[in-house]
């Protein structure tokens, strides 16, 4: 399975949205996502594609949204 579609499963699975179609989407402005949920995400990311990403290092602005989280997730592989 491809990073984006990687990403875009978690991210159903946490919302309970499917956001294929909405790449753009604002998570935590539109209350997808809360804090509980982006550990959740982190942990996940770390899980199935071996990303470590410590909450400490994180930057809500620059995982907002599913295309920042796919780039940032293809990035860091």
């Amino acid at each position: 399975m491809d990073t984006k579609t990687t990403v875009l499963n978690i991210l159903q699975d946490l919302t309970g949205e499917d956001l294929s179609t909405a790449l753009d989407t604002d998570l935590f402005a539109t209350a997808l996502l809360d804090s509980m949920d982006t550990v959740q995400l982190l942990l996940e990311l770390q899980d199935q594609l071996g990303i470590s990403v410590p909450v400490s290092e994180f930057d809500r602005n620059e995982w907002n949204t599913p295309n920042k989280i796919i780039a940032k997730a293809s990035a860091a592989q």
